[in-house]
């Protein structure tokens, strides 16, 4: 018996657009195909940008797609609770245990401190490298274990010019430098909440993920990851990086663009088999086939 376990992981911040239907249809696939589980966990972290109206709308939007899990907010499982809002014990924890290795540091900068310490930021970075301005040499040797958690943003401390590599399971070996294509990354922040790379850390290891599938644009955060797996002593996941879907123009989609949004979709007609017919050579160049045609059940 097989022990891959694959997940879903929406942001309930938008309706579930064409990009999301791909992705998470590879996902499945590659799951089916393996004959292991497929889990959805509800990544709602970002107090600012989640809205509970679009949980169960994600849920059915996904459902109606064809798509099945195992595991999950609505049908519970044995790593419960699905919901990342629910799960701060766990983030605290591994939080704690990376402070008290000394991989952590506090620091008071803004975005715009380090866009304005940068010499030459990285353009449409969603995280510029970070120039080290709190990263004080004597930072090397303490825990900072009388700082609290909050009010503060706490950075990763990376081995400035390690290479971090991996294979892809699409986009083949990927390697890039710790300081040189990515710097010190938050992994707390000052509102007291933890920031996507810890907690999907968090979640992928308790949870048992053993292949983690998504868009191309995480590639950054996966060196990130990376480095947080293995100062905690854990064993990473494989990755499978999927292109990107876009529009006309090149864009990425986004969930602001309504009109490719599921619910639109379904609204103007279309059925699961037709979205999927229309990502036919998408789907085909990441190496996954396409479903057979089947009656639209009108779910």
């Amino acid at each position: 018996m097989t022990s891959y376990r694959g997940r879903l992981a929406p942001s309930p911040t938008g309706l579930m657009h064409l990009g999301h239907a791909r992705t998470f249809w590879i996902a499945a696939q590659r799951a089916a195909n393996a004959g292991g589980m497929l889990i959805l966990r509800n990544e709602d972290l970002d107090r600012a940008r989640c809205k509970q109206r679009f949980v169960p709308a994600m849920l059915e939007d996904l459902r109606w797609l064809g798509l099945d899990w195992s595991e999950g907010p609505d049908v519970g499982g044995p790593y419960a609770p699905y919901q990342q809002s629910e799960r701060m014990p766990h983030y605290v924890a591994l939080f704690e245990r990376l402070r008290a290795g000394g991989f952590l540091y506090p620091c008071t900068c803004s975005r715009q401190d380090v866009l304005r310490a940068l010499t030459a930021p990285h353009a449409g970075e969603e995280e510029p490298i970070y120039p080290g301005t709190c990263r004080s040499p004597g930072s090397l040797d303490r825990s900072f274990s009388s700082i609290p958690r909050a009010g503060v943003n706490w950075r990763f401390r990376l081995s400035e010019g390690e290479r971090i590599g991996f294979r892809d399971g699409h986009l083949g070996p990927q390697a890039q430098v710790a300081g040189h294509d990515f710097g010190d990354f938050i992994v707390w922040r000052k509102d007291d909440f933890p920031a996507y790379q810890l907690a999907v850390v968090a979640d992928d290891a308790a949870m048992g993920i053993t292949e983690v599938v998504r868009g191309a644009d995480l590639v950054t955060s996966t060196f990130r990851q990376l480095a947080i797996y293995r100062a905690l002593g854990l064993e990473a996941p494989a990755f499978y990086h999927c292109d990107l879907v876009t529009d006309e123009h090149g864009v990425r989609l986004a969930k602001r663009d309504d009109a490719r949004s599921l619910r639109t979709l379904r609204k103007q007609g279309w059925s699961p088999d037709a979205i999927i017919a229309s990502l036919d050579s998408a789907l085909r160049s990441c190496e996954v086939q396409p479903r057979q045609s089947r009656r639209d059940e009108g779910l």
